[in-house]
């Protein structure tokens, strides 16, 4: 991917969130690797939690981090399949002003690549709500590999080029200015 040497890296401030039943901090492998992906990169990890499969639970969470000027961007791990326990598109759908469509069709199209048809049951989202980014991705430790070394590593860095979301963050929230 083109990164431009003579721009300026910008950290990003970001939070994790690990939606599952089963798993609790101490064994969330996933969210561990997300965490440090996150930090490797030069951006700052400005909070995590782990909460169960309650759409309430998580739309409240992420209501929270939305309405907190110290969080640029959520990323969720979990919750993104098809089973009656996975609601965490459900309760992002309850939050988000703008989905970002591509996201999802993006990581699908790389997944797919490494486990064919089987990434038709991701439902991966990203979006935008109150000038904050919102991501949601599958629980494998191998699917949070794979969307932040091949999607959001990139878009979340100032200096990729043609665009990235970071240069776009002083505009998130231009629909909520007066006038």
């Amino acid at each position: 991917m083109p990164i431009d040497p003579n721009g300026t890296f910008v950290p990003v401030n970001i939070a994790i969130l690990t939606v599952s039943d089963t798993r609790d901090l101490a064994t969330d492998r996933s969210g561990d690797a997300l965490a440090a992906r996150i930090e490797a990169s030069g951006h700052k990890l400005v909070d995590r939690a782990l909460l169960r499969d309650e759409a309430d639970l998580i739309a409240g969470k992420l209501r929270d981090w939305i309405a907190d000027p110290q969080v640029d961007c959520v990323i969720t791990t979990g919750g993104t399949g098809i089973t009656g326990r996975d609601v965490t598109p459900e309760a992002f759908a309850r939050v988000l002003e703008k989905e970002i469509t591509g996201f999802g069709e993006l990581f699908r199209m790389l997944s797919y690549q490494k486990i064919g048809t089987s990434t038709m049951q991701s439902r991966a989202i990203g979006g935008v709500a109150g000038g904050t980014y919102l991501f949601a991705l599958p629980g494998s430790t191998g699917a949070v590999k794979d969307a932040w070394d091949d999607i959001l590593v990139w878009q979340l860095d100032a200096r990729h080029r043609p665009c990235n979301l970071v240069e776009l963050m002083p505009r998130l929230k231009e629909h909520l200015a007066p006038g």
